[in-house]
């Protein structure tokens, strides 16, 4: 038989694929070992990417309404999800049981054509040319043969695709394991990663009655199995770390976990690809790896039926990396004796902070980097991937709005030229934070302000454009750079050098970056130039530099006029007073005075103004030109 796409295993992962292929139009298999659908729910948590990918293709009105999953947490400390995007409507995380899911996601692959074989177990794999021959064992002994353009191996961390494909699978093994199971007839409180002298438990009654427990006990190695553990092991490990009694109950299953982390070196090999944990092995905390499976899933569809296939390796590799060392940490945070005590209090500390809150719940909730190419069906009201494929050039993006912008852009997609003056280490920063979590940026060195400015940085912008992408065209330009007067100088004191300085980076500078840039500037493209509330507020003690912001706002108006016919929006966006690590943004009492400008009772944060730039990039501000955007949080409102 031929069929054009073998997808080996039928978990939600493998179903979710094998559904988008068909939706596709393309003839798909999907071969999977168990005779019968599992009946234990291993993972039930379904995070906000995750949801926004499920609701395109319809799968949400499938399921019906979800539970609300509660706060989330990291490594037991808790972290409320929905501050990754509170506007958004799947905010936070919901509870759906793995069984439920992979129903949903069979039936609908069966509706759209695929051909689901259960009891077929992958015996032989080889690629011959430009196809691949597969064959599997049934039940009773039978063999039977399939050719294909492609084999996907969706079958788990125990991956036969990947051992026979030969795909290395690098990382470590465990030193910390859970042992789990579901047993009915108990009567125990609910609890949830609760620390003890002796260890870690966790208990949830399911609404069967029955109880879900978990119990780590601290210091204790993974030995060798040849199965689950036995009952009396969850029994002993239970008392011994909480002091209750579990053994009357009736165990319904059994099963471990452990911290694992291994990552396959490549996720292709020829006409051999992985997703899903056949990819990656990790601790199952938090849900993460059922969603990262399935963002594997939806990004691989698109890109099997698309020119993109070599990106896949590119984009999703690095997505699994940062996961999984996001679970290492939880591990450790999570599993580890009265050792990493201090560190946790550390980490609570820290989640008491915004950023830091919507830092570690946009990466759980998958909204960190961009998942899908260009032409995925997106969700308008996601966040993802908006500047696939794009290029942007931020100048001044070594530290505050500026880093805080080149981030955001390159989380949605873009490749960031990152401009500075002297901060090369900042730079450096910046370009390795984008990259760590997934994105693509270099740093371009020039001082503006000199002779010789955009001309020396817009040597460094086309080398870095045309050694990444082949050309050097961009998408994205936004004027940050700038420079102010000290405070408190009234303007009988400000000198022709000061002033002369002034016009020449914050007015003079922008005017020949985008001289420079339009030849670059593809149909389409974006400028945003970076103002500020201090055009609209009198402050003489700013005088010099609010005019200069009032040319950059000049230059908006009438190059939005001009730029027009070639689709190319610009505009001005204005912030107020934001945090931009300067050291009198450590002063608490400073802090809380400057807040009571602000409508909203506090101070600007970088991501504040880098949001609204971001979105003043995407196709989605294809409407607004030649404004003026107050980012002020209120502040000019009087």
């Amino acid at each position: 038989m031929t069929a054009t796409v073998v997808v080996v295993g039928a978990g939600p992962v493998g179903l979710l694929l094998a559904g988008d292929l068909r939706a596709r139009g393309v003839p798909t298999v999907v071969l999977e070992q168990r005779a019968e659908p599992m009946t234990e729910t291993r993972a039930s948590t379904l995070h906000t990417r995750t949801m926004d990918l499920l609701e395109e293709r319809g799968v949400l009105d499938r399921l019906g309404p979800l539970p609300d999953g509660g706060s989330g947490h990291f490594g037991g400390l808790r972290l409320d999800l929905a501050a990754a995007d509170p506007a958004h409507r799947h905010a936070g995380q919901w509870k759906c049981p793995q069984t439920r899911l992979e129903a949903v996601l069979q039936d609908r692959a069966l509706e759209l054509g695929a051909e689901v074989r259960r009891g077929r177990r992958l015996v032989a794999l080889r690629e011959r040319g430009t196809a691949v021959e597969v064959e599997a064992q049934a039940a009773d002994g039978r063999r039977e043969r399939l050719h294909c353009a492609y084999v996907v191996g969706c079958d788990g961390v125990d991956s036969t695709v990947r051992r026979l494909a030969g795909f290395d699978f690098a990382g470590s093994d465990a030193r910390r394991e859970l042992l789990r199971a579901d047993v009915a007839g108990l009567d125990i409180p609910d609890r949830r990663f609760e620390r003890h002298a002796r260890g870690l438990a966790t208990a949830h009654r399911w609404p069967d009655g029955s109880t879900r427990v978990m119990v780590h006990v601290f210091a204790t190695t993974p030995g060798p199995r040849d199965g689950p553990p036995r009952f009396d092991e969850v029994v002993a490990a239970w008392a011994e770390v909480t002091g209750e009694d579990i053994g009357h109950g009736e165990p319904l299953w059994l099963n471990t976990f452990d911290d694992t982390r291994r990552q396959a070196t490549g996720y292709r090999r020829g006409r051999v690809l992985l997703a899903g944990d056949a990819a990656h092995a990790q601790l199952p905390v938090g849900g993460q790896a059922l969603n990262l499976g399935l963002q594997d899933a939806t990004d691989l569809a698109v890109r099997l039926t698309s020119s993109g296939l070599d990106d896949y390796d590119r984009v999703r590799r690095p997505a699994g990396a940062r996961t999984l060392t996001d679970i290492q940490a939880q591990a450790y945070l999570l599993l580890g004796g009265p050792e990493v005590e201090p560190l946790r209090q550390l980490f609570a500390q820290l989640l008491e902070l915004a950023p830091v809150r919507r830092h570690l719940a946009r990466r759980v909730s998958g909204l960190a980097a961009p998942s899908t190419p260009t032409d995925a069906p997106k969700d308008r009201s996601s966040t993802m991937g908006r500047l696939t494929n794009r290029t942007a050039l931020v100048t001044g993006s070594s530290r505050g709005i500026g880093r805080a912008i080149a981030r955001r852009l390159a989380e949605e997609g873009a490749l960031v030229a990152v401009h500075y003056a002297t901060g090369e280490d900042a730079a450096r920063e910046t370009v390795e934070s984008i990259e760590r979590d997934g994105g693509r940026a270099f740093p371009v060195r020039a001082e503006l302000g000199v002779p010789g400015d955009v001309h020396e940085l817009f040597l460094g912008v086309e080398q870095g454009l045309k050694e990444r992408t082949g050309e050097a065209a961009l998408d994205i330009v936004v004027n940050n750079a700038g420079v102010t007067t000290p405070a408190g100088v009234p303007p009988e004191d400000v000198t022709p050098e000061e002033l002369d300085r002034l016009y020449a980076v914050n007015a003079k500078a922008p005017f020949f970056v985008v001289q420079r840039a339009l030849p670059l500037l593809r149909e389409g493209g974006r400028i945003i130039n970076i103002s500020s509330g201090l055009t609209r507020v009198a402050n003489p003690d700013q005088v010099a530099y609010a005019m200069t912001k009032g040319a950059v706002e000049q230059l908006s108006l009438h190059l939005a006029r001009h730029l027009a016919p070639r689709g190319i929006t610009v505009n001005s966006v204005a912030p107020g007073i934001t945090d931009n690590g300067g050291p009198l943004f450590d002063i608490p009492e400073a802090v809380e005075q400057m807040a009571q400008l602000s409508a909203f009772k506090r101070v600007g944060e970088a991501v504040d103004v880098a949001d609204v730039v971001t979105f003043l990039a995407t196709s989605e501000a294809r409407w607004i030109t030649g404004a003026f955007i107050d980012a002020s949080g209120g502040t000019l409102l009087g």
